[in-house]
């Protein structure tokens, strides 16, 4: 609803240059300046300085620059305002979820969001928790589905995709019911001396190698199982068969009935969030702008 050379133009302020800039919007630094220039050849007005280090708002180029970012909010609020009053045409959001990566927490976040977004609709999208199935899934990522939640202290997917994070899960350790340590409340060092722990395999998770790290370092007596970079549903039965320890964020506490999930004295924390495109729809990068709003 305004000159989509403002819209380049405020985004190169914010960035502060134009290379950052093009790389926000998968496109060229030259792109971006031939439409800074064609922009200021139609008003007649210098509106940004280029330096070695970037840019900078001329006076002309601030003006526009505050009245601009007032336009495209005020332009947002009347796309939101026009699709509540024809109760059509709603945003919807295509939310995948699994038993091991449920949609859940997300929703419970969005829930408690005023009534002025209710111009989103949320379809859920079941998908499978086996290697196949969630390779396929991030395939599809900003085609078939937009996102969905998980753990995500992945190094390729802090690459490859964004994420919005959500909270912070504890790591802790499941083991069976019947494992001499099940019985207790919080698990130390020293119980795990002589035990055998499934872990990621190293060069997966920043969390979990310096975890290996410390073990390496401090814990010789802990065996270390390398475990997929994938967890699935196997994982679990696999930890609760061979009788031995299993990292494994809180969050998935109670999804084998044979395990027990109890936390342990270290401070390992693994970030937990929404997972979608780099480059989303156009609505999906609302919906993602007003969930940020209210994520505490």
């Amino acid at each position: 609803m305004f000159h989509p050379g403002i819209e380049v133009f405020v985004q190169v302020a914010d960035c502060g240059s134009f290379s950052k800039a093009a790389a926000a919007r998968f496109c060229s630094p030259v792109s971006i300046m031939n439409q800074i220039n064609a922009l200021e050849w139609r008003m007649g007005v210098t509106l940004l300085k280029r330096t070695n280090h970037g840019v900078e708002l001329t006076p002309a180029g601030r003006s526009l620059y505050e009245d601009a970012k007032r336009i495209m909010a005020a332009s947002e609020d009347a796309v939101r305002r026009a699709r509540r009053i024809a109760g059509t045409g709603q945003g919807i959001i295509r939310l995948g979820t699994s038993f091991l990566r449920p949609c859940k927490p997300l929703l419970d976040v969005w829930a408690a969001i005023d009534a002025e977004h209710a111009d989103f609709q949320i379809r859920i999208i079941p998908f499978d928790d086996s290697p196949a199935s969630l390779s396929a899934m991030l395939e599809s990522l900003g085609k078939d589905i937009d996102c969905f939640v998980s753990p995500c202290d992945n190094f390729h997917w802090k690459k490859q995709y964004a994420i919005c994070l959500l909270a912070q899960q504890r790591c802790c350790v499941a083991l069976s019911k019947k494992h001499r340590l099940a019985g207790k409340k919080r698990l130390t060092w020293d119980d795990l001396e002589g035990e055998s722990l499934m872990l990621v395999r190293r060069g997966v998770s920043p969390v979990l190698d310096r975890m290996r790290d410390e073990i390496d370092r401090h814990h010789a007596n802990i065996r270390l199982i390398d475990m997929p970079n994938i967890y699935d549903a196997e994982v679990f039965n696999q930890c609760e068969q061979l009788g031995c320890l299993m990292e494994t964020p809180e969050i998935w506490a109670d999804v084998h009935p044979s395990l027990v999930t109890l936390p342990m004295e270290w401070d390992y924390t693994m970030p937990y969030g929404v997972v979608y495109a780099k480059n989303p729809s156009a609505i999906f990068k609302e919906f993602i702008k007003v969930l940020k709003k209210y994520i505490k």
